[in-house]
């Protein structure tokens, strides 16, 4: 995979600090400019995932929110801007990536995920990131994921806390339903805007998010397959739960 993509000059400065890093370089990197990334929702979580996608150089970025930049957003959702209100925000994400890396190919789509365009969203992508905040979208991005055998990075925010974890059934991993039964309702993802969140631990999740993505991407590492990683904001610590 590595010797498809190689990296141009200017390539070669940007990632400086990748390719002299033991345990990544110039193999990862490569693997990392041949893939391509689905991220759901570009608010809270999809803000950092995305800024570090695409800072890090994937190839390809897929992103996909139906929703616009509101005021209330910019508290959290670092790569839009105030005159970015009223505009689309897989648009906004979109010009935010294509500033930040050129190289970088973007598709935007100005839609929701439903049950008919999931699987061809997740079909043409590696790895899928999903930040959204609700369960009926997250059960149709886990469903597509899980039929294509697709990985699945999975974040979720509220107050002062957040977790991440990767669903790979696929790769032996529990599926979405272990975490997220059919019987749980949205109830069991607290809501941004009736319990309200504190700003950077979006960034601490959707960057962890990113992280995995890159694990996945690469082979770097072990990936939170099967592990829950919880973060409590107050307590400044990191926990993990199996399941």
């Amino acid at each position: 995979m590595a010797s498809d993509h190689p990296l141009s000059p200017e390539e070669t400065r940007r990632y400086a600090r990748h390719l002299v890093l033991k345990g990544f370089g110039g193999a990862a990197q490569q693997r990392l400019k041949g893939a391509r990334a689905l991220v759901v929702g570009a608010g809270g979580l999809g803000s950092p995932a995305i800024a570090y996608l695409a800072a890090a150089g994937i190839g390809y970025l897929t992103i996909i929110d139906h929703d616009t930049v509101s005021l209330s957003n910019l508290q959290r959702q670092v790569i839009h801007t105030t005159g970015s209100i009223g505009t689309s925000k897989a648009d906004s994400a979109g010009a935010f990536a294509a500033a930040l890396n050129p190289h970088v190919g973007l598709a935007l789509r100005t839609e929701a995920v439903t049950a008919a365009n999931a699987g061809e969203l997740v079909g043409s992508s590696d790895v899928v990131l999903d930040g959204t905040d609700n369960l009926s979208t997250r059960r149709i991005v886990a469903a597509a994921a899980e039929r294509q055998g697709k990985p699945l990075v999975s974040g979720a925010v509220s107050m002062f806390s957040g977790q991440v974890t990767v669903f790979a059934p696929h790769l032996g991993g529990p599926p979405h339903s272990a975490l997220y039964p059919d019987e749980a309702s949205d109830d069991v993802l607290p809501s941004c805007e009736a319990n309200g969140i504190l700003g950077p631990v979006t960034g601490v999740i959707g960057a962890l998010m990113a992280m995995e993505a890159i694990k996945l991407i690469t082979g770097l590492g072990e990936p939170l397959i099967g592990r829950l990683l919880v973060y409590d904001a107050r307590e400044a610590g990191f926990s993990e739960l199996s399941y």
